[in-house]
């Protein structure tokens, strides 16, 4: 799996919302998850992203980094206030009012 893959037609110094996927390895969980992030990304971020994958089975030291506990995690690191969700990231609605993408209200 790629451990660092950053939207093309962003930069990372430039990006408004910068996300950390952490998995272990390339299992179905750890792929469905990063699909549906870059669906979402796609969707409601236009651009203004970076991704950056990190495989735990490679760097599991990184783990504490972000006090990940749970697989495949992602975790929001700007804008602040970091945020993180846990699983597949397959409930879209979920993950939009979780990374405060949309309000509660649908609202963006």
């Amino acid at each position: 799996m790629v451990d660092n893959l950053s939207n093309t037609e962003t930069s990372k110094s430039s990006a408004t919302w910068q996300l950390k996927l952490y998995v272990a390895g390339q299992t179905p969980k750890s792929l469905v998850a990063f699909s549906n992030l870059k669906k979402i990304c796609e969707e409601y971020l236009q651009g203004e992203y970076t991704i950056e994958i990190i495989d735990l089975t490679q760097q599991p030291s990184l783990a504490g980094d972000d006090d990940i506990v749970a697989l495949p995690t992602l975790v929001r690191k700007l804008p602040s206030p970091i945020k993180k969700i846990i699983g597949d990231l397959s409930n879209t609605e979920k993950v939009l009012v979780g990374l405060q993408i949309v309000s509660l209200t649908g609202q963006t």
